[in-house]
């Protein structure tokens, strides 16, 4: 997880977050927050969701802040569970927290309503 523009309260916080959400729903969680480096965002995350160790099983949350991207990412298993309206929900209530200002929160609150929905 790449997290550059948190805290380190922030991010052991997260950190236990993705631990519980992963024992929910049973797939791998992995968050990248930090710049695409010039590259189309949709290409960028699918790229990182690709280096994971079980691609089918991950769900990959990017965001990059200074172009204002949230891309999210979900392998063949967890598609089975996870419909695209929910992760537009989830990207949806992640987009209001940075909108406002909160980065973590909005992780937070997206990470766990993927893993809520993602559950089988």
């Amino acid at each position: 997880m790449a997290v550059g523009s948190l805290t380190n309260a922030e991010q052991a916080s997260l950190d236990a977050t993705i631990r519980a959400a992963e024992q929910q729903c049973r797939a791998e969680i992995s968050v990248f927050v930090g710049p695409t480096e010039g590259q189309d965002p949709h290409r960028f995350a699918t790229s990182l969701h690709n280096t994971l160790v079980l691609p089918s099983r991950s769900i990959l949350v990017m965001v990059d802040p200074t172009v204002r991207a949230v891309e999210v990412v979900t392998g063949a298993q967890v598609r089975r569970t996870l419909t695209d309206a929910e992760v537009a929900l989830a990207v949806e209530e992640m987009t209001r927290s940075f909108a406002d200002g909160d980065l973590a929160g909005g992780l937070t609150r997206g990470i766990r309503l993927l893993a809520e929905h993602a559950r089988a």
